[in-house]
């Protein structure tokens, strides 16, 4: 196979303590987890097939066709798809990844963030290679981890993995939303895939004290990590809140995702009811925040960025689509630079243009917070969003779309 565009064989192959040395010295690696990814080969877990990313979508590689760059890669901070549904016929750079194995930089921040001690009893929702689970037993003992993989293929491979590298945690195949009450509670619940809604599984199996890790986002945004702690209210009961840590785009689970293309619900033949919006479609495209807050008080719309034949992003021109699938409603909005008046078209029930803007206004209004100062909070109630103090709740966006639906 040809070398992917932008990544490079180094000379000499790299292997685990060059890894570990590599994240601890970018300050990715807290110190007390340096000696279990030293000792913990992720080639012992990465399969013989492998997807890389790539600028034109992912290259397969193989390891008996170039061994060398194989180990290379698996040694080097990047993820590495390790599943895919390729469909029939699909071209490969198209392949919707199912599996992977994570980032090292990423899983060693959302290891810092779940701050284990000895004696914890984990949680792991979704054993993906088992690279996650290895470290954890390398760190705390086998007996202190439970780890539940969806897919009994993958489960299987991680299992052969874990115990060629003599690790035996509690490994379980199952449905990681409902947790796995058999061994509950839990002092910390990791999730290794992002979801719209944190399960109420989750918190149900935390002892007060816990701390649940998970990425989370929007379908505009996907995503960020939450750092969630569990205590109880005045009733006694469960409950979890906490702050965004990080950035974290992680597949989403499986019931959660969004499947089929953003523009599935646009037909050619419709071309929308004609407008115009102040909104600059700039801040959805170029401006984190202003996605990620977009997202969480629009929920369910979905983005997808088009150009004119032969454009490039430095021109400038481009349409900005947002797409409601359940409700089959669409918005556009056409950008040109130095514009302060865009056009549009809409289709369908939602006015999905008029709740972007109100989500805008509110968030220019709020002095364009960051990611970082939402929190979120899961009571029995539901969960609830935040702006720097869990008292502060986010608003909600009310619509006549909202009243019917």
């Amino acid at each position: 196979m040809s070398t992917p565009p932008g990544i490079d064989t180094p000379a000499t192959v790299p292997d685990a303590a060059a890894l570990a040395a590599e994240l601890a010295a970018a300050g990715w690696l807290a110190p007390h987890w340096t000696e279990a990814w030293s000792r913990v080969d992720r080639a012992a877990f990465v399969p013989d097939r492998v997807w890389v990313p790539a600028p034109d979508g992912y290259h397969r590689l193989d390891r008996a066709d170039d061994p060398a760059r194989w180990h290379a890669l698996v040694h080097t901070d990047t993820a590495l798809i390790t599943q895919v549904e390729d469909g029939t016929g699909a071209p490969e750079f198209s392949l919707r990844p199912t599996s992977s194995a994570s980032m090292p930089r990423m899983v060693a921040s959302m290891l810092a963030h779940l701050d284990v001690r000895e004696g914890h009893r984990i949680l792991e929702i979704g054993t993906g290679v088992g690279i996650t689970a290895a470290l954890l037993a390398t760190r705390l003992g086998d007996d202190a981890v439970v780890s539940i993989e969806l897919d009994p293929t993958v489960a299987a491979g991680a299992r052969d993995a874990l115990h060629r590298a003599g690790h035996y945690p509690r490994l379980l195949v199952g449905d990681g939303v409902l947790g796995c009450a058999e061994h509950a509670p839990y002092d910390r619940v990791l999730s290794t895939f992002s979801v719209h809604t944190v399960p109420p599984a989750w918190v149900a199996q935390s002892r007060p004290g816990g701390r649940i890790v998970t990425p989370w986002g929007s379908a505009l945004y996907n995503g960020v990590l939450l750092a969630l702690d569990v205590d109880t209210d005045t009733t006694g009961r469960l409950r979890a809140c906490g702050p965004v840590v990080g950035d974290a785009a992680f597949m989403w689970e499986r019931g959660q995702g969004v499947h089929g293309g953003v523009m599935d619900t646009v037909r050619d033949e419709d071309p929308g009811t004609p407008g115009t919006t102040t909104l600059d479609p700039d801040l959805l495209v170029d401006d984190r925040d202003a996605a990620f807050y977009t997202g969480v008080l629009v929920p369910g719309v979905r983005r997808s960025i088009g150009r004119p034949p032969g454009a490039t992003r430095d021109d400038g021109e481009f349409t900005l689509w947002l797409v409601d699938a359940q409700s089959r409603s669409w918005a556009c909005v056409d950008h040109a630079p130095g514009a302060t008046v865009f056009e549009t078209a809409a289709h369908g029930p939602r006015p999905i243009l008029a709740e972007a803007e109100t989500a805008l206004a509110w968030w220019d209004g709020h002095g364009r917070p960051a990611r970082t100062r939402f929190g979120l909070t899961l009571t029995a109630g539901g969960q609830t969003g935040w702006l720097d103090d869990p008292s502060n709740v986010l608003p909600t966006i009310r619509t006549s779309f909202d009243a019917r639906s």
